[in-house]
């Protein structure tokens, strides 16, 4: 299992063979390898991407991308009872 993070893609960078695409992740822009995607699987502006290492994984639907997220904000958030026992 790998951590992935979902990414929109926002423009595919010239002189890149279509290799490289600029990623809005969270508000921040990467550039993120797209060649790994599946032949059938062309990543255009607007697509949205699950990201790990730079490299862009596979493509998924907005609801997918946003459970991705959705799961991410969880692993950050602290545990309750770990706050209970630093109080004691």
């Amino acid at each position: 299992m790998c951590l992935a993070i979902p990414g929109q893609v926002v423009e595919i960078m010239d002189g890149t063979n279509g290799q490289i695409a600029l990623v809005d992740i969270v508000g921040a822009r990467r550039r993120i390898n797209v060649g790994m995607l599946e032949d059938d699987d062309v990543a255009e502006p607007g697509d949205w991407i699950l990201i790990h290492m730079g490299f862009a994984l596979s493509k998924v639907d907005q609801a997918e991308a946003e459970r991705a997220m959705s799961g991410l904000e969880l692993l950050g958030q602290p545990d309750p009872s770990d706050r209970e026992i630093a109080l004691h």
